[in-house]
């Protein structure tokens, strides 16, 4: 950990935190999701470094240690997408394989589609081929107690979380969303308290984990993370006909809730998802939750690792 590099990047007008480690001529970007930054990435990030890649991971506008753009409420994925290519620009890469996770797996997708020249694979975790918009989540099909419906409502989750310390705010998004089942409120209940508050944390996440977090959201607040994705995911993205041609690869955790969306196994059993992404494997871990990432990591990084190789012969 002590060798990864730290610096702010300037990307279109905003100062981005960047994290870096290794020297490789094949770079790797990591894009995190929510409620998470680069570190989410940090096992990772050594693992293909070690391989003789060069790994770049940041925090997207407006969480971590970036700068938050100018209107955090007209913020959306278009945004995230243009970011990532003015990053590569910023940092002179030509190329880069795309890993991205939750949120990350939209930006990864919609770079792959607008920008196929830049990328030279795309690896997913927890979120098969979906855009902002009517290729997206479709929440009219999930209960109306449902997070993302709920924190898409402004001044919701505002309230839910300013009731606890941003900690805890975390730590129970963490405990609540490492587990299988949807994460649902009932009618006189807020997200937060779905979450015992004498849960412990899960075994591959410390309390170390945690504080690093914790100091992250405790700077940047939650006013960008919820917009972007929350907020936004339902704003067409203007991108018709999507096809990403690179090679891909996705990762999916069977315990993950994200397979209990409806339609979403089928979709990604039955194949559906490769008329959108051809060049696809995808490769389930029975045991992996939401954050498989962290979860598991050394089978995660010898995933990552064998597609990586397989596809830098070029």
């Amino acid at each position: 950990m002590e060798k990864i590099q730290h610096s702010h990047v300037q990307v279109q007008g905003l100062k981005l935190h960047v994290a870096q480690i290794g020297t490789g001529p094949k770079v790797v970007l990591f894009l995190h999701g929510f409620p998470e930054i680069w570190y989410s990435w940090r096992h990772q990030m050594i693992a293909v470094a070690n391989a003789g890649f060069r790994a770049v991971a940041f925090d997207c506008r407006g969480y971590g240690l970036s700068d938050h753009p100018p209107e955090p409420e007209k913020a959306n994925f278009n945004d995230l997408t243009d970011e990532v290519v003015a990053l590569l620009d910023s940092l002179a890469i030509d190329k880069a394989f795309l890993v991205g996770k939750d949120f990350g797996a939209f930006s990864a997708f919609m770079v792959a589609v607008t920008h196929p020249e830049r990328v030279l694979g795309v690896i997913t975790l927890g979120i098969p081929f979906l855009i902002p918009g009517s290729l997206g989540i479709q929440l009219d099909l999930l209960p109306k107690g449902f997070y993302v419906t709920r924190w898409a409502e402004p001044g919701r989750a505002e309230a839910d979380f300013g009731r606890f310390d941003v900690k805890t705010v975390v730590r129970n998004i963490y405990i609540l969303f490492c587990r299988s089942e949807l994460q649902v409120a009932g009618d006189n209940e807020e997200i937060m308290d779905l979450v015992d508050p004498s849960t412990p944390l899960p075994p591959w996440f410390t309390e170390e984990d945690l504080d690093v977090y914790a100091t992250s959201y405790q700077n940047s607040g939650f006013r960008n993370a919820l917009q972007v994705p929350y907020r936004c995911i339902q704003l067409d993205c203007g991108i018709t006909n999507p096809k990403v041609i690179a090679p891909s690869l996705l990762i999916m955790g069977e315990k993950d809730y994200v397979m209990k969306f409806p339609g979403m196994e089928d979709y990604m059993r039955k194949g559906i998802v490769k008329q959108f992404m051809p060049n696809l494997d995808i490769t389930f871990m029975p045991e992996g939750n939401h954050f498989v990432q962290e979860q598991l990591p050394e089978q995660v990084n010898e995933l990552i690792l064998t597609f990586l190789n397989k596809n830098s012969s070029t």
